[in-house]
Parts: structure tokens; sequence; C-alpha cells
């Protein structure tokens, strides 16, 4: 992230408000002169922009300004409402964002995911304490990231083998066992909020598939199989998909998506594990311990 320079602005205002100071043949009102800016940042865009469909506003742009974290921010976080309704991560992405074009449910997750570290970083600074279970011992323990030490991926096929891509920002995988082709897409904020309710749904009226994780993930993003898109064609292969696929589907699809990698090194101090770790986001994330 670059810190966006707003001396200009400042010095836009200040001027203005020396003017109004020398015009002014009252008592100077010291409530009339305050004049806050509120700092910016540049979020690098893991798509940089090339996975958006021609109109949409991060269209081949590679970063996305946002402001600092405020008080207005904290209380979309803390509102009861937003977090009942599942809406509180989107109204904080919408409320950071400068260009109010840009909606949250329209990001990519991968960018979805850049705004709010970024923004976690500009109001709760870098350093991320949780609880983390060791692995190995299971030992609970209080640990401390540094989100500023995220990588991010790019996405894309060019570090993919045996993937094609599309002209409708789709990549087919080859299926190694199956020999299917497997058409995917990234999913956007309006994806993740669908597959949300359906297995909100699922657990309100106890239907059977609401556990299932991997399949209604595969479910959402599998536009089409051997180039039939009809869902019930897609949901009888993710059903019956071997494991192996499954497993190289699921790997592909990483590799091909544009994300922020938080994956950094845990070291147990109770066994002495240690390993590569992605960061746990939990309630701490964006509602720190006092």
């Amino acid at each position: 992230m670059a810190r966006r320079n707003n001396s200009a602005r400042a010095s836009a205002r200040a001027a203005n408000s020396s003017e109004a100071a020398v015009a002014a043949t009252t008592q100077f009102d010291p409530s009339t002169q305050l004049a806050f800016v509120t700092p910016t940042e540049l979020v690098e865009l893991p798509s940089q922009g090339k996975f958006y469909d021609a109109g949409h506003p991060l269209q081949n742009k590679d970063t996305v300004e946002i402001k600092y974290m405020t008080a207005k921010e904290e209380d979309i976080l803390v509102s009861k409402t937003l977090i009942k309704k599942g809406l509180v991560l989107d109204r904080l992405v919408e409320s950071v964002l400068i260009d109010k074009a840009v909606k949250a449910s329209d990001l990519l997750i991968g960018d979805k995911n850049a705004v709010l570290i970024a923004s976690r970083i500009t109001g709760y600074g870098a350093l991320y304490e949780t609880k983390v279970t060791c692995p190995v011992c299971l030992t609970v323990s209080d640990y401390a990231f540094d989100l500023q030490q995220s990588n991010i991926n790019f996405g894309g096929t060019e570090d993919v083998e045996g993937v094609e891509s599309t002209t409708n920002n789709t990549f087919v995988v080859k299926m190694p066992i199956t020999k299917a082709s497997v058409e995917v897409k990234f999913l956007t904020g309006k994806d993740e909020t669908k597959l949300a309710k359906m297995v909100e749904s699922k657990k309100k009226h106890r239907l059977p598939g609401a556990d299932a994780m991997i399949t209604n993930q595969f479910k959402s993003f599998i536009v089409s199989v051997n180039g039939s898109n009809d869902r019930t064609v897609v949901a009888s292969f993710v059903e019956n998909m071997p494991a192996l696929d499954s497993r190289h589907l699921r790997s592909t699809y990483q590799k091909l998506t544009p994300n922020v990698d938080l994956t950094q090194e845990f070291a147990c101090d109770t066994c002495s594990y240690e390993s590569d770790m992605e960061v746990p986001l939990t309630a701490d994330f964006f509602w720190p311990r006092a």
C-alpha cells in the first residue's frame, strides 16, 4: 500500500481559510475554520484490474484509493443490524472506498480482501493478535502476526499449467482422472453473499448440504462442465467427482485466483513446532481485544 500525498488538498483548504480570514470583519470564530482532511491509501489490487468486464470502474486498474478508517467506520463495525444481516464488511468496504462507483458486491474476492486488510491496518495497525491452536500439540495461545508481511498472488494462467483462459474472464481446467473440461470463474462479493445465504437457508430449514463446504464452493465457481452450463449437470459432476480431481481443481483454482496471501511463519512455544500457517481471520481482526 502507498500512502497518497494529501498536501495539495490541505494547501488548498489552508489558502481558502486564509482568504476568508482576511476578508472577515467580525471576530474570528474557530468553529468555522476547522477543516479536517482524512488521509488516504492506494491499495494494490491482486487482480490488477485484468479480470473485470468492460465498463467496470476497476477494469485495467492496478490500485484503488481508500480513506483511513474513522469513527464512522467503527460505528459500522459495531452495528448489530449490519452484523446480523451479514452486511457489515461490505458496508465497511464501501465506506472507505473513495470512488463510490465501486461496489463491494462487484469486487473480486481477492480485491475485496486487499481493501479489508488495508482498512484494518489504517484503523488498528499492522500488528494482529489473536488466539492460535498448534496443529501438533493443540495448545491454544496468543500469537501476533504482522499484516504488512502479506504477499500478493496476482493470479491468472502464467504459472499454471494445463489451463486455458477464455474471452469471458473464465478458465478451463482439465481434470486428471475424469478428463472433464471444467470451466471456472472468479467469485465476487455478490457470489460470496449468495453462497453464505444459501448455506444459512439450508441450516435454518435443516436441509442436507449445509456443511458441505467444498462442494458448495465448487458449485459456486464452476461455470460449465464439458461445455454444459446446466446447473443440474454441474451439481452432478461435483457430487460424483473423484477425490483426485477435487484436489486438483482446488489447488489449480487457488493458484489462478488473484488474492492476498496471508501465510506467515508460526512457532509453538509449547512443543517447538514450526511451520507456515495461514493467518486465521477471527473476530479479533476487526474487533481487536482492548
